[in-house]
């Protein structure tokens, strides 16, 4: 069973969450903010820190397309600078001066997979930029040598279905058309060094991920909420086959989906009141989050075992699932790899024993083993995926 201190934590952060959620409910029409809210007031935001001053050197990257603003925070591990004789570079432009790591021109430069990651939080809370979020992907960009773009989406109830699910899709779609611009820049000039305009008119080649991404590993992984997100873009890659060259989407991991549907099952019986995030209260966060008019349990926003929900299960990628013992969502999402099973898709299931959800990944919980070994078995089954020397990795 959780300690007596997990409880008490659970205990104080329902209070809480139900407390803002209902006041969401009740706000009236004037009083919500109609702009793209990607974070609330009350979450804790870790400040952007280009230099690798832990391993890990992040940027925040803001891209205008027509759907609105869309925010994104690059985390570059150190080990795309192995061997160089300075970990950070400075730029002089002018009278400022640019104290993060620039990559170097020229060949050999060391590319790595790219990683689009969502964040939880119910699709009402969270960011991509909280202080939680930017501990786990710094964990995950070191454990997995991996590029990690972690996704800013929309929040409900200002930006209800699809708005979240639609910024999951231009994420992966950016990334695509920073691989594109970055070779023709290389084409025509030095490598990620000048600005290059788009269709849109104002966009720049993005230097790490021109320079250090390789969008031919990409891999997508969600917490919470943010696996029906990363699985949703799993969807959409599928449908997209070639149109997405030269992305390709070689796995997934959905770390305790928020998956829910109108029958209930026995984990959302007998676990309805487990944890951090009851049932009730994720009921809250769904009404939120859904069209006003179908606020439907079976939406395929929220239940994935529904029928001709498309494209065939055959065709998606590689997906571990991340479960927890004490999470009501659970058996849901157990048939969700069940039926990836069935189909012939490597879709493995780790259950871990007296875990909560977001057991790995919330503030308070980070720091135990418990969570320290979870990126270390997400990373040990994700190499299997992205490895230039082939599967010596198993699990």
């Amino acid at each position: 069973m959780p300690s007596v201190a997990v409880k008490l934590q659970s205990f104080l952060f329902k209070f809480n969450l139900k407390q803002q959620l209902q006041s969401r409910i009740q706000a009236s029409p004037d009083e919500a903010d109609p702009s793209c809210v990607t974070s609330r007031p009350e979450e804790a935001i870790a400040a952007a820190n280009p230099t690798f001053s832990d391993g890990v050197a992040t940027k925040d990257i803001h891209v205008d397309d027509p759907l609105g603003p869309l925010s994104l925070r690059l985390f570059l591990p150190e080990t795309v600078v192995s061997g160089s004789d300075s970990k950070s570079r400075f730029r002089v432009h002018g009278e400022e001066t640019y104290g993060g790591y620039s990559p170097p021109a020229g060949r050999g430069i060391r590319r790595l997979p790219v990683m689009l990651q969502f964040h939880g939080g119910g699709f009402v809370s969270g960011s991509n930029n909280s202080v939680a979020n930017d501990v786990f992907c710094r964990r995950i960009a070191k454990l997995c040598d991996v590029v990690v773009v972690a996704v800013g989406y929309r929040l409900a109830p200002e930006n209800r279905y699809p708005a979240a699910f639609e910024d999951g899709v231009r994420a992966l779609y950016w990334v695509g058309k920073q691989a594109n611009l970055a070779e023709w820049s290389r084409s025509r000039w030095k490598v990620g060094r000048d600005i290059v305009n788009d269709s849109f008119g104002a966009s720049m080649v993005e230097p790490w991920l021109a320079a250090h991404g390789d969008p031919s590993r990409c891999v997508l992984l969600g917490v919470s909420c943010g696996a029906n997100i990363a699985d949703h873009v799993a969807r959409k890659s599928v449908e997209a086959g070639k149109l997405l060259d030269p992305v390709k989407v070689v796995a997934q991991v959905l770390m305790y989906p928020f998956f829910i549907g109108s029958v209930p099952t026995k984990s959302e019986i007998k676990l309805a009141n487990s944890y951090f995030y009851d049932k009730a209260t994720c009921l809250l966060a769904w009404k939120l989050f859904l069209p006003e008019e179908e606020v439907n349990l079976d939406h395929p926003a929220a239940n994935p075992l529904l029928p001709g929900r498309g494209p065939p299960l055959k065709l998606m990628p590689p997906t571990l699932t991340i479960m927890a013992e004490h999470d009501w969502m659970r058996d849901r999402a157990i048939a969700y790899s069940e039926e990836l099973r069935k189909v012939n898709v490597d879709a493995p299931l780790l259950d871990y024993k007296d875990a909560v959800h977001e057991f790995a990944t919330l503030d308070v919980l980070l720091k135990t083993p418990q969570a320290q070994a979870c990126a270390e078995d997400i990373a040990i089954w994700i190499k299997k995926y992205i490895s230039l020397r082939g599967h010596e990795f198993s699990y």
